[in-house]
């Protein structure tokens, strides 16, 4: 039966073959976050290549890839609407047509690997080949155009600490190797599936023995997540900004209080708001500043995200930039680091000149920062900061000098009630495993969370909430392979299986 279906696979033609390609790669998305189905893969995988196996083209191949791709992407990014809707009455006309427009360019990143793959055998030379071409392709769209390396194929396995584990030494690039290899085995016979169990089974007692050692102490620092949920279409209305800055205001005086009653008098409480959390420009207004330092006391230092900016001589606004900043008790501010990594579209305008659409709030593009650096504080260990969208990038998180734990302060509320912010939640948790480093994240509407150097989660608000988080800062470990080696494992693996694959081409 099962060859029955893949060979009826492998002879669809007409409207048949797109819907038939389109829908696979749709099934396929339902193993991301949150929904991680990853059995879907089992059929979704062989299904791709068993069209494949009946292109008779090299372009019939670009086409079967193509579409699968499209479907993937589709699927998978559709809660980037939700962010249109927040300004429906001027972007309506992009509702319908803004997922789909990006699923394209992205599509071709399927398309590629197929090509290749279809120019090899059918069986393992064609699964190997590509896999390893998937992943290449699956890190150079983590860099062309600025890159957009977002819903890796190893993120289907961020539904705990343990199935990620193997993150540390191979990224999740090297997971998506994995698991492209491990679906595809039901195209290859009973031996190759029972190879595939025997190697989940592997990675599972990998992570069972690397999260073995008891957790060490955490670090001297209390830490208190505040998560305002404002909806972002009502968070830059001028009747909204006064009881927004009282919301976080009045959390913050309430929780820090009762966390200070439980922290060592020697120990320092880190304050976290979201990416620009209050609609002031915090950085740059003392009195606002003022008004949140009555709601820090002496052992408190907040971090909060907020828009910066700076003026020339003659008091013009020159530059903005989406910053996250340090403010004592006194209403000071202690340090500053800027978003690098902006977000296309909506911290700028790519092509601004050419394309006679503006989508970036405000009509001014943000400048990005330097490069990261980590941020040191009195009482704090240093920390790297990522803000927003920063975070989903692998082996690109952490300062040339190591910090002692990441922040990653978010604002997701654009994306709703959806997919998106689950997304968003399985990269910053790769990120911790792949660098042994903790990481907390606070996050507008949620989901604001802890999680230890293992990726293990301390802590963890819901979607949608109000309230706020209470933690210990757990503590770094030793700089793993990948914090070492970077990308460079995962892309000698890759390549080595598409050559392998390309060598064992014609038998």
């Amino acid at each position: 039966m099962w060859d029955r279906f893949l060979g009826h696979l492998a002879s669809r033609r007409g409207w048949r073959f797109w819907v038939t390609a389109i829908g696979l790669g749709a099934l396929a998305a339902l193993a991301l976050p949150p929904v991680h189905a990853v059995p879907v893969l089992l059929v979704a995988i062989p299904g791709l290549l068993a069209m494949l196996n009946g292109a008779v083209s090299w372009k019939r191949a670009f086409w079967v890839g193509f579409a699968w791709g499209w479907g993937f992407f589709v699927a998978g990014l559709y809660w980037i609407t939700e962010a249109i809707l927040t300004d429906v009455a001027h972007f309506w006309w992009l509702v319908p047509i803004a997922v789909p427009a990006l699923a394209l360019p992205l599509a071709v990143f399927v398309a590629g690997p197929a090509v290749l793959a279809w120019k090899v055998r059918a069986g393992c030379p064609r699964v190997l080949v590509f896999a390893g071409a998937w992943v290449l392709f699956e890190m150079l769209r983590g860099w062309a155009f600025t890159g957009f390396p977002w819903n890796l194929l190893g993120t289907v396995w961020a539904f705990g600490a343990l199935p990620i584990q193997a993150a540390a030494w191979v990224g999740v690039h090297g997971l998506s190797l994995a698991t492209l290899i491990i679906a595809a085995t039901p195209l290859l016979g009973r031996r190759a599936m029972l190879g595939g169990a025997a190697a989940l089974a592997g990675f599972a007692l990998f992570g069972l023995v690397r999260l073995w050692p008891a957790e060490p102490p955490p670090q001297p620092v209390g830490l208190l997540i505040v998560q305002g949920n404002i909806a972002q279409e009502v968070k830059w209305r001028e009747d909204q900004r006064v009881p927004i800055l009282r919301r976080y205001i009045e959390a913050t005086r309430e929780a820090a209080l009762a966390a200070l009653r439980e922290l060592p008098e020697d120990q320092t409480l880190v304050v976290i708001w979201p990416e620009t959390a209050v609609p002031f420009l915090v950085a740059d207004d003392p009195d606002v500043r003022q008004l949140i330092a009555g709601a820090l006391p002496q052992r408190a230092i907040l971090l909060t995200g907020t828009v910066r900016a700076e003026y020339g001589p003659d008091r013009r606004l020159r530059r903005v930039f989406n910053s996250l900043v340090a403010i004592d008790p006194a209403g000071a501010v202690r340090g500053v680091a800027d978003k690098v990594h902006l977000v296309p579209f909506g911290e700028y305008m790519p092509l601004s000149g050419l394309l006679p659409i503006r989508l970036v709030q405000g009509g001014m593009d943000f400048t990005p920062g330097n490069e990261l650096q980590p941020m040191r504080v009195d009482g704090v260990p240093p920390f790297g900061t990522l803000i927003c969208y920063e975070v989903i990038f692998p082996a690109a998180v952490v300062p040339r000098e190591r910090p002692a734990w990441l922040v990653n302060v978010t604002n997701d509320a654009w994306f709703g009630i959806s997919a998106g912010p689950w997304q968003h939640l399985a990269a910053a948790r790769m990120r911790a495993v792949e660098e042994g480093l903790p990481l907390a994240r606070a996050a507008q509407t949620g989901i604001s969370a802890v999680f230890d150097a293992r990726g293990r989660e301390v802590a963890r608000t819901g979607l949608g909430e109000t309230g706020v988080l209470m933690a210990p800062l757990p503590a770094p470990r030793e700089p793993t392979p990948f914090a070492r080696l970077g990308l460079l494992v995962a892309a000698i693996l890759s390549a080595g299986a598409l050559a392998f694959g390309w060598w064992k081409r014609h038998g």
